[in-house]
Order: C-alpha cells, then sequence, then structure tokens
C-alpha cells in the first residue's frame, strides 16, 4: 500500500476535511504512516482548511506503534521523531480539529487524538497509554498532553499502570469531551465542524493559538522529553519487544534485566 492509502482524505462539506487511518489490520501508526499524517497536516494548512475531523476503524481507531518497526536505537530514535514531527504538526494546525474515536486508541494511538482539539468518542471506545507493559514510556506527547486534559495525578496512574480506559471514564475524567452512541460518531463530528467552519479562520487561528500558547510555551520541547527516552531506552530487541507483547496478553508485568540489576 503506497503512503497516500494509509491515510484517506474526503472534503464532505466546504472547508471540512476528513482524514481516515486505513492501515491493515489494527491501523498501527508506522513511520509511512506517520510521515503522511505530517505532509497531510502541512497541506491542509496551506489549503485553509477551516476544521479536520481525524477517524479511524470501527474497531481500531489507532493501535499505536508498528512494534515491527523497532530493533535498535537507530530504529527508536527515528520512530520517536516521526511521532515528534506528526503529532505536533497536527496539534499546530490553525483550524479546530476534532478526533472522532471509535474503538481503541492506545498509545500513539492515544496521543494522536489528545494531539487534537476535541474529542468525541463512541461508546465503545477504549483509550490508555500502555507503554510502560514494554518497558517504555509515551513518546509521542502523552506525558504532557494527557495531564493537561485529566491532571497530573490522574496521568501518572494512567500511564504507569498502562491500564485501559473506557469512554463513560473518560469523559468524567476530562479525556474526552463528548460520548455519543457509536452509529451517530460520524454523524456528530461533521455536525460539529461544520458549524466551527462557519466562524472567522483567521480569528479562530489566532484564538487556538493564544488558548495553546497560554497554556504551556514549553510544550513542543516538553514533548521532546517523551520522544528521547523512545529513542534511548526504546532500542530492545524486537524480540523483547515480542515478549513483552505476549505478557500483556496474559495480564503480566514483564520484567526487564535493569530493573533486576537495581
Amino acid at each position: 500500500m503506497s503512503n497516500e492509502g494509509l491515510v484517506l482524505v474526503e472534503s464532505p462539506l466546504p472547508g471540512v476535511f476528513v482524514l481516515t487511518l486505513n492501515a491493515p489490520k489494527v491501523n498501527a501508526l508506522s513511520t509511512a504512516m506517520l510521515s503522511r499524517i505530517h505532509y497531510l497536516a502541512t497541506d491542509l494548512t496551506i489549503l485553509n482548511a477551516r476544521a479536520v475531523v481525524i477517524t479511524g476503524g470501527d474497531r481500531l481507531f489507532a493501535a499505536g506503534a508498528d512494534i515491527s518497526e523497532f530493533g535498535g536505537p537507530e530504529d527508536a530514535a527515528r520512530i520517536g521523531a516521526s511521532f515528534h514531527a506528526a503529532l505536533n504538526a497536527v496539534a499546530a494546525l490553525p483550524c479546530f480539529t476534532i478526533a472522532a474515536v471509535s474503538g481503541f486508541a492506545l498509545g500513539g494511538g492515544c496521543e494522536l487524538a489528545m494531539a487534537c482539539d476535541y474529542r468525541i468518542a463512541g461508546e465503545k471506545a477504549v483509550f490508555g497509554q500502555p507503554e510502560v507493559l514494554l518497558g517504555i514510556i509515551p513518546g509521542g506527547g502523552g506525558t504532557q498532553r494527557l495531564p493537561r486534559l485529566v491532571g497530573s495525578s490522574r496521568a501518572k496512574e494512567i500511564v504507569m499502570t498502562g491500564r485501559q480506559v473506557k469512554s463513560d471514564e473518560a469523559l468524567r475524567i476530562g479525556l474526552v469531551d463528548e460520548v455519543v452512541p457509536n452509529d451517530q460518531l460520524h454523524e456528530r463530528a461533521l455536525a460539529l465542524a461544520a458549524e466551527v467552519a462557519r466562524g472567522a479562520l483567521q480569528a479562530h487561528a489566532a484564538m487556538k493559538r493564544a488558548i495553546d500558547e497560554g497554556m504551556s510555551s514549553l510544550l513542543i520541547k516538553q514533548t521532546m522529553y517523551g520522544a528521547y527516552h523512545l529513542m534511548n531506552n526504546a532500542g530492545k530487541s524486537l524480540d523483547e519487544l515480542i515478549a513483552s507483547v505476549k505478557d500483556l496478553h496474559y495480564s503480566r508485568l514483564p520484567v526487564y534485566k535493569e530493573d533486576l540489576d537495581n
């Protein structure tokens, strides 16, 4: 599949664009998909998009990084840089962005949703940052954007346990902004996008920038810490990562050599 096919683009309404993640099987955020997301975010800025909806499949919004690409430190550096560039490009779009999440949004998938301005979840949506179960930390801004949404203590509990958060809890703690029946998800996202798109684009861009910079002018720099940790600590062998995934399947925390040495 070409890079273009990994993210489908349509414009169902004037000024409104819908990006649909379309990778085989689990919508893994491979470096190719991240490159496509980065390109589209830049392109949509040039096209003066008024509202953007990012969505995925019915069962999987996005399952996180493509672990088949993990290898040594050089691979980890490339993956970390790809996440940092793509998700910050989405966050920097000067228009209103909506993540329409149906099914699982885990790891990088959750980070992508958090990079959007607004999150609408289907009733069956599930969120999480399970990187700790692989012995790494969220590398796409999760350790910065999650506490801005749910508070620092709740964010620490979520990332340190690696547990999954269902849609009702996600709404209660502020991780998502709305929960709707699954069959109404895309209709609601488009309706909100259309409403926002009727406004003044330049004013929207200025308001978004003022709010984002008011929250923290250091956010972009801070997201680099997660990418840095990924680059320096995710250089485990593919066999170890696969073993970690198997441990996760059996609900058992993996134990790493460095933990035993300490």
